[in-house]
């Protein structure tokens, strides 16, 4: 029962925190996946008891994705996360029913846990990192702080987006 309660405040706090809307530095997420090559097998292709990202091809995995996140104080939140073949992205997110431009963010991403999870570490460094857990080819889950899926019904997931 503990676990689940510090589960379900951590997934609280996620969620109050991606809700907050702060300036950013623009970015233009608008064509930074153009240059990246077709998407691949993610699955590992050397041992599978190894660990790091060694086996992780990031330039056939990196593309766009996006969807529709939870938010505690709107809507949704209409995101947008762009993964640069060369290990850098950027992410949009526009808060629904909510003035203001939308929040954007950028820096670099690594895939760490046994090519499972995607780590978004901001420029900025008044941002916390990100974690996304690698369901498939085509889809991303937005983690907690610590790893750990959201529990309940919600879907913190991003679709892969065709390259235009």
């Amino acid at each position: 029962m503990t676990h689940r309660l510090l589960a379900l405040a951590c997934l609280t706090v996620l969620t109050v925190a991606a809700c907050k809307q702060e300036p950013a530095e623009p970015v233009d997420a608008a064509h930074a996946a153009d240059a990246a090559p077709p998407a691949a097998d993610i699955v590992p292709t050397g041992d599978p008891t190894a660990s790091g990202a060694a086996d992780f091809d990031m330039r056939a995995f990196a593309g766009r994705f996006s969807g529709t996140l939870p938010c505690a104080s709107c809507p949704g939140i209409d995101t947008t996360l762009v993964l640069n073949p060369d290990g850098t992205y950027a992410i949009t997110e526009t808060y629904q029913d909510e003035a203001g431009a939308p929040a954007q963010m950028d820096g670099t991403w690594t895939v760490e846990a046994d090519n499972g999870q995607i780590r978004l570490d901001p420029n900025s460094k008044s941002e916390d990192d990100r974690l996304f857990a690698i369901d498939s080819n085509d889809r991303v889950t937005q983690l907690s702080l610590d790893g750990t899926p959201a529990e309940g019904n919600l879907d913190y997931g991003l679709d892969r987006q065709p390259a235009n």
